[in-house]
């Protein structure tokens, strides 16, 4: 297994070049237009906005909209839709691209929450093939009217014994699709256990379109090894960056062929996540900003010795100065702590029993006439 790689990989999507082939993953209430600058600042890469729903981009709903922002450093705007009707999702299309400047739309069929599969939507969608296929046509015919291109995401299956990323590679390859993200797990796995590369370089071997793999990157040797042992055109990083944007700056430089190990000391975590709150406050505003970040700090400080009664006052900040006081009482020479190298972050879980879907839905694998009125989220964000 090497270090490096050969040759500075690139990821080309429709009109789009990638110089270093990786993706921040759209994750609910993280990758807004702060998260994204913060994370881009670090290093090179494609940034995409929070999951937002086609019905509430139809309907105009007042925080999907709101959560259309984008900083002017973003060259190429990217957004994650989300939808199970093939006209409302063009509509949503035709209004990213033309009134918001869109460049990329990534389709969600990823999202293993009970809420969403129960009614046919997120991971549970693929397995109706023609439903797919139908979602994918449309999308991508309204995208190619501004030479935007459609990617989607994916997980294995609902379970393993109905897997369906196969499928949705040709399916997606057929559609036109620019390229297919994999996440190495089923629907039932949600965020437990170990992602399965093997899958993904299954379905590398099956289409020509390309093929990004997302799943157990930690640190930015995982991904060249996936690089590796996949041979997929890029990655997806998703939880491995919570708490740690400086992983885009390795990133970028493992496929530069000049790998490094950023660790920060404890006051250069303080300085990032005082740029973080300045990036959200402006955002919105201060109160609402410094609130939002409340949930970013056990990230930020997981493993480093921070006392509990700091960690309570990070934890009820509203304003620069309560983020400011408590950072103070930092110790800045703190190393950071490499026992936390290379495990996992954010979310984990486990298995579920079986994945929420609806009455009837494994009993044929169409779905092109089916009414999924219920799945069609007004609200975007997850």
């Amino acid at each position: 297994m090497t270090d490096t790689v050969e040759t500075h990989k690139s990821l080309r999507l429709g009109p789009h070049l990638v110089e270093t082939p990786v993706v921040l993953a759209p994750m609910a209430g993280i990758t807004n237009a702060a998260f994204r600058q913060l994370c881009r600042e670090q290093g090179a890469g494609l940034y995409v906005c929070e999951m937002i729903t086609s019905r509430g981009i139809v309907e105009r709903d007042r925080k999907t909209v709101q959560m259309l922002q984008f900083d002017p450093g973003e060259k190429i705007r990217s957004v994650q839709l989300y939808g199970v009707d093939p006209l409302i999702m063009a509509e949503a299309a035709e209004i990213l691209c033309n009134e918001y400047g869109v460049g990329h739309l990534d389709l969600n069929f990823g999202c293993p929450v009970p809420k969403v599969t129960r009614k046919g939507g997120g991971a549970a969608l693929p397995y109706k093939r023609d439903r797919l296929a139908a979602i994918l046509r449309a999308t991508v015919t309204a995208g190619e009217r501004y030479g935007v291109p459609v990617t989607m995401k994916t997980r294995m299956g609902i379970d393993e014994d109905h897997l369906t990323y196969l499928d949705a590679g040709r399916i997606a390859e057929d559609s036109g699709c620019a390229a297919i993200a994999l996440h190495g797990r089923t629907a039932r796995q949600a965020y437990s256990g170990v992602a399965d590369w093997d899958a993904i370089a299954k379905l590398k071997a099956s289409v020509s379109i390309p093929v990004l793999g997302n799943g157990d990157i930690w640190e930015a040797a995982d991904a060249l090894r996936m690089v590796e042992q996949t041979g997929v055109d890029g990655v997806v990083i998703g939880r491995g960056c919570l708490g740690r944007p400086w992983l885009f700056r390795d990133l970028a430089d493992a496929f530069a062929g000049r790998p490094t190990r950023t660790l920060p000391r404890l006051g250069e975590v303080a300085i990032m996540v005082r740029r973080h709150a300045e990036l959200l406050a402006g955002l919105s505003n201060e109160r609402h900003g410094l609130t939002d970040l409340r949930k970013h700090m056990a990230w930020y400080f997981k493993g480093f010795p921070v006392g509990s009664e700091i960690r309570r006052q990070l934890g009820l900040i509203t304003s620069f100065d309560d983020l400011d006081r408590a950072l103070g009482q930092l110790d800045p020479d703190l190393e950071f702590p490499v026992g936390e190298l290379g495990l996992p972050r954010g979310r984990q879980g486990s298995p579920r029993d079986r994945v929420a879907l609806p009455e009837g839905w494994l009993d044929d694998d169409s779905g092109r006439d089916l009414d999924l009125a219920a799945a069609e989220i007004g609200v975007s964000g997850g």
